[in-house]
């Protein structure tokens, strides 16, 4: 499988982990080091900027698109779970947003959250960080810090994404991917 590498002018591609064919980039947007876009990825920034981290991964049929008066940044390590709209919302380093979840217009996530999946954060809404969040309006329900968990989840796909780049597509069975999931948790771990 070909990684779709020119997108155009204002697309800069930040030596990325794997961007399906299929995902489709205009205007300007920021893919950060180690980042994977999935398939039938569509991301629009006509106006404003998307800002993409590192390690992030944009899972299948997601949509990024700037607000009116808001660029979409989204941090390192974070996972943008299948099916997510984010339109001009921010969201801080190590987050989770959760399957179908909607992020609007000046919304704000702080660092180490989990969005739960099909919750709307509606425009403005500003999460604290170490949040858990659900429903429709979005309101806190918990708070703990998800900063391990949510990197774990990042760094499985970012290993998924280096070896789907390589044409493997079962590396979880492999004892290569199973060794680099280890010594990641341990590295975030050591000292606790």
């Amino acid at each position: 499988m070909t990684m779709k590498k020119d997108f155009g002018p204002g697309v800069v591609l930040d030596n990325p982990a794997f961007i399906h064919e299929t995902a489709l980039v205009y205007g300007k947007v920021h893919i950060g080091e180690g980042s994977s876009l999935w398939p039938y990825v569509v991301i629009r920034s006509e106006m404003h900027e998307v800002r993409i981290g590192k390690r992030t991964n944009v899972q299948d049929f997601v949509m990024i698109h700037v607000g009116n008066t808001t660029p979409t940044i989204i941090g390192d390590n974070c996972s943008i779970t299948h099916h997510c709209t984010i339109h001009g919302a921010e969201i801080g380093d190590n987050c989770l947003i959760g399957i179908n979840a909607t992020l609007m217009d000046g919304a704000k996530v702080g660092a180490n959250s989990i969005v739960a999946g099909h919750s709307i954060v509606t425009e403005g809404t500003v999460i604290p960080e170490n949040s858990i969040v659900a429903g429709a309006p979005a309101k806190v329900i918990r708070t703990r810090d998800n900063r391990v968990a949510n990197i774990m989840n990042a760094a499985f796909y970012y290993e998924n994404a280096k070896a789907y780049a390589r044409g493997d597509h079962r590396v979880t069975e492999k004892e290569e991917f199973k060794q680099a999931i280890a010594a990641e948790l341990a590295r975030l771990t050591a000292g606790n």
